[in-house]
């Protein structure tokens, strides 16, 4: 067996947004989300590009989402801990998916017991990928397992995402939304505005055509900072994050426009996971926030 690398290892999945090399890089592990495409089994970083994915989803292919096996689970977490005395799992939501469950249950199991703290703070997306991080920073300062997991709940309720869809289509077939709401939307060009707080995903407001829609999710991070994440806020301790199934061009310059708005704010930006994407469809944008651990 291989020297152990350290005391706390950080594990997470592929909702985080982080792909291999970042990965390599933190030393963290990362478990690949499972998704069909006309019904044939893909893992998000292993057996498709982003291009690919994205060319199938706009030729109107079946998508959908799944979840790992335990024993995927139980193999990533074996392999982190030749390296690792302790784990800590950062899963995407239980709001969104049964993982973050099915992962607490096998945390009881004896060999897990005290090894592998699994985190619900609801995110997913680029917070997800900052919790991530913050862990990592977490487990320099030596802070143990429980300690991170305990911190990052901490701030579990102070997340909001905001996402402009250019389509309801993936909405409508992932059973999000009724097709007589769809038919209407895409008639009328309407680009809604989803709000996600912690496990809720809410539509937030209908607008007419995409420049409306990105001025509204600003506007609402804007309210969010004078209201909810207020004091976070003026203390410095809010991040401000976006997130991207578009191309590279549109994505540049939705985060040149939050900059714009938000000036003096450092603005973390990822591409959507493939598994949201299946609901989100391509070339939506989203803006998101949450509090600092403290």
């Amino acid at each position: 067996m291989g020297k152990k690398m350290g005391k706390t290892g950080v594990v997470t999945d592929s909702h985080s947004g982080i792909r291999t090399e970042e990965a390599a890089r933190l030393g963290i592990g990362v478990l690949p989300m499972p998704f069909y495409v006309n019904e044939k089994l893909y893992r998000e970083g292993v057996d498709i590009s982003r291009e690919e994915f994205y060319d199938k989803l706009r030729e109107g292919v079946d998508v959908a989402t799944s979840q790992p096996s335990p024993e995927e689970v139980m193999e990533l977490w074996d392999q982190m801990l030749t390296q690792y005395d302790e784990l800590v799992y950062i899963p995407l939501s239980s709001g969104l998916s049964g993982s973050c469950m099915t992962a607490q249950a096998i945390a009881q199991e004896p060999q897990y017991e005290g090894k592998v703290f699994v985190v619900d703070n609801g995110r997913v997306s680029t917070p997800m990928h900052r919790s991530v991080l913050d862990a990592v920073e977490m487990v320099k300062k030596g802070y143990s397992a429980e300690k991170i997991k305990t911190l990052l709940e901490a701030v579990r309720e102070k997340m909001v995402i905001y996402v402009g869809l250019s389509t309801v289509s993936y909405l409508k077939k992932g059973g999000r939304i009724s097709s007589v709401a769809a038919l209407a939307a895409d008639m009328f060009k309407i680009k809604p505005v989803m709000r996600f707080g912690v496990g809720k995903l809410d539509v937030y407001q209908k607008c007419r055509g995409l420049k409306n829609a990105r001025k509204t999710m600003i506007d609402a991070i804007k309210e969010e900072f004078q209201t909810n994440f207020r004091e976070a806020y003026e203390a410095g301790k809010v991040y401000l994050m976006a997130a991207s199934s578009s191309t590279k061009e549109v994505t540049e310059a939705w985060v040149a426009q939050i900059k714009e708005n938000f000036p003096g704010m450092e603005v973390m930006c990822d591409n959507l996971s493939l598994g949201l994407s299946c609901h989100i469809g391509p070339d939506g944008l989203g803006i998101a926030c949450c509090c600092k651990p403290e």
